[in-house]
């Protein structure tokens, strides 16, 4: 097998993963959401705030950890959290009105 036909398989095989992986982040999101929806419908009936800051720093200080024990840019991981934990909010708010 020549170089070129080489790298062009090696790179078929990376995007498969890539594709794979994809397909298990919009799952696992969407898996995510359900629950998050159904907390916010709770707080909702309950009059609770749409945000708990408090639980949202220790998620974004526990998930920065696991990003360094998984070899992960920890600032990518708070970023990624954070944009999660705004659309959680924003769900969280409609569902009060």
């Amino acid at each position: 097998m020549d170089t070129a036909t080489h790298a062009a398989t090696l790179l078929k095989d990376h995007r498969e993963s890539i594709d794979r992986l994809d397909a298990i982040l919009v799952f696992t999101l969407a898996e995510r959401f359900k629950h998050t929806q159904a907390v916010g419908k709770l707080k909702a009936e309950h009059a609770l705030p749409p945000s708990d800051p408090a639980r949202e720093a220790r998620q974004i200080d526990r998930l920065q950890r696991l990003a360094v024990e998984a070899d992960l840019d920890p600032e990518f991981a708070r970023k990624f959290l954070n944009f999660i934990i705004s659309e959680v909010i924003r769900h969280h708010e409609k569902l009060q009105e």
